[in-house]
């Protein structure tokens, strides 16, 4: 993976990543393998009986996997039984669907991590949870430390609060060991196909003369995949962090029109970018603004975001420009 320093070291240690098959859970497990982790990768069931980004991944044959669910409860004590790490991935992630079906979200959002952070307890297993700059919504102060109010602008975004409160409610009734990683908006190669970047990149690359995107102004800090799986890695060994939420971001803010404009630039492309009014969030749903304070990553792990936004776009457009037959480009102009 790109620049990640390869320390800290796993040597002989079991760890379950659930949500492994996605994008961030398929990186994070082969740095974890690489690093001589002995990983249980938790990818949920299909009939194809496919693991995801893990199935062609030079890594496969390392790696356990175990198709399971994390809403059920049986399949999770299965999954961690003998492990001493959970990376807890798992999750229905995409805003626009959590309008249309927020049971599912809640169901596996909310419901899942319970369910985790049962089994962790029952076996003595250190969880580090997943949660998103989502939880945040449209910034009161930027920017945004550990400290900022947490507020549910869609229901994706209030499933995961729920989650962290879960968490954070287990490590003060239980002690449970537990750490609550934050990430900012991140990317890289792998990420579907209907986030922002891979869906400008990939109509570049396919010569389209019109981009069709939602609102242009909101902000985001966009961090490279790499730069989030080196903070899983080293929050899941600190004893500095139990028990506490830990931003992982640049500490740098691009509006959407400038990303899509930089996106251009790098592809050589001379497309021009057009708001849809049908891609659009609900007024009140929108995050307007999203500059992570990083500080404490920085001084608890000793964590850095090593890869800047232009090398990650471009790994990222080298990566998408590779795979184009797995972009159906059409579909995002509906």
């Amino acid at each position: 993976m790109k620049n990640i320093p390869s320390n800290p070291d796993f040597s002989g240690m079991p760890v379950l990543v659930t949500g492994a098959g996605g994008f961030i859970g398929s990186h994070l497990a082969e740095y974890l393998a690489s690093n001589g982790a002995k990983v249980r990768a938790m990818v949920r069931y299909s009939s194809s009986g496919g693991a995801g980004w893990l199935e062609p991944s030079p890594f496969r044959s390392e790696i356990d996997i175990i198709h399971g669910d994390v809403r059920d409860s049986l399949s999770v004590e299965r999954a961690m039984d003998g492990c001493r790490i959970v990376f807890h991935l798992a999750a229905l992630i995409g805003i626009p669907y959590s309008y249309s079906a927020p049971d599912s979200y809640v169901d596996t959002n909310v419901q899942g991590t319970l369910n985790i952070l049962n089994a962790a307890r029952r076996h003595n297993v250190r969880v580090v949870h997943t949660s998103t700059s989502e939880v945040y919504g449209s910034a009161l102060y930027t920017p945004i430390d550990e400290k900022h109010p947490l507020q549910g602008q869609s229901p994706y975004s209030a499933t995961k609060i729920g989650a962290d409160m879960l968490v954070e409610s287990y490590f003060r009734s239980f002690e449970s060991d537990v750490v609550t990683v934050r990430p900012f908006n991140t990317y890289g190669p792998r990420q579907s196909a209907r986030a922002i970047i891979p869906t400008v990149i990939s109509q570049c690359l396919a010569g389209k003369s019109e981009i069709m995107l939602g609102d242009l102004t909101p902000t985001r800090d966009l961090n490279f995949v790499s730069n989030t799986v080196y903070g899983f890695a080293l929050a899941s060994l600190s004893q500095k962090v139990t028990g506490e939420v830990i931003n992982f971001g640049t500490g740098k803010e691009i509006s959407i029109s400038q990303l899509a404009s930089e996106i251009i630039r790098l592809t050589g492309s001379n497309a021009e970018v057009l708001q849809d009014p049908n891609r659009l969030r609900p007024k009140k749903s929108e995050v307007n603004r999203l500059l992570c304070e990083n500080s404490k990553a920085r001084t608890l792990l000793d964590w850095e975001p090593i890869v800047s936004l232009d090398e990650g776009l471009e790994e990222t457009i080298s990566w998408i420009s590779a795979n184009m037959d797995s972009f159906n480009v059409e579909s995002y102009m509906v």
